[in-house]
């Protein structure tokens, strides 16, 4: 399939940060930006777990375009319990002043969502709501990636200590040094660890899985710097999808279990 002009450099944003694009998924991308007029580059689609995700920003970028004429978003009391922290949302889009309203529901608690967020139960459980609401209004049939909150969530027992990233051990990049360069890399690896708080060992895995190789010793300086670089990126631009992503990978190693 060509890729029309206006899309090329969405598509090859797409494809540097998340490597393991094949063509059903870009395809399925194209047919997202066609569609519903969403953009990789302003942030208005992630990719997590193989999986295409709208984000809140997209959504509301899709009313806006459709000039939606307005979004009313009430908390369920029966259904919220203010002592633990667990809230319901209703929310309801009129896409025209005649609209008698699409509605969705939403739900948070510290069980389903980032330790980021904690704290912020009801704002989530709001977005949540207005996002279900806002797919149903204009047809989006792919989740939000605000609505996989316990996809993000990390329970409270993983967050480690930061003398927990010496559980990286130093490792040779392909087996050689290179004049330090090595040992260059690898300590910005550790610095954006304990920088963002990241999970070592998932970091790890992911970056065995970003380099394609069976262990992270096998990987070339050039893959691990690549890869240190993507790292760095996403953590500083969003950082909780980053944590999907890293998540994925604790399901996978407890199903090898």
């Amino acid at each position: 399939m060509k890729t029309p002009l206006r899309y090329r450099e969405d598509i090859r944003t797409a494809k540097a940060t998340w490597i393991d694009i094949d063509k059903s998924q870009t395809r399925n991308l194209l047919r997202l930006m066609n569609t519903h007029g969403l953009s990789v580059l302003r942030g208005e689609l992630l990719f997590l777990n193989r999986t295409w995700y709208v984000t809140h920003a997209g959504l509301l970028r899709v009313a806006a375009r459709r000039r939606c004429s307005g979004i009313r978003a009430l908390p369920v009391a029966e259904l919220s319990d203010v002592r633990s922290s667990r809230y319901a949302f209703r929310a309801t889009v009129y896409t025209s002043p005649d609209c008698k309203g699409f509605t969705g529901y939403g739900d948070a608690d510290p069980s389903n969502v980032s330790p980021l967020v904690h704290g912020a139960e009801m704002r989530v459980a709001e977005t949540r709501a207005v996002n279900r609401a806002l797919r149903k209004a204009y047809g989006i049939g792919i989740c939000s990636v605000e609505e996989i909150g316990s996809l993000a969530a990390s329970p409270p027992t993983r967050r480690e200590p930061k003398t927990e990233i010496k559980k990286v051990p130093p490792q040779p990049v392909n087996g050689n040094e290179d004049n330090g360069n090595g040992s260059r890399v690898r300590d910005r690896l550790c610095q954006l660890i304990r920088q963002h708080e990241l999970d070592a060992n998932l970091v790890k895995s992911y970056a065995v899985d970003f380099c394609g190789t069976k262990a992270l010793r096998d990987a070339t300086r050039e893959q691990v710097e690549n890869f240190v670089v993507h790292l760095g990126d996403w953590a500083e631009k969003d950082r909780n999808a980053l944590l999907c992503q890293l998540n994925s990978y604790s399901r996978s190693q407890a199903g090898a279990a």
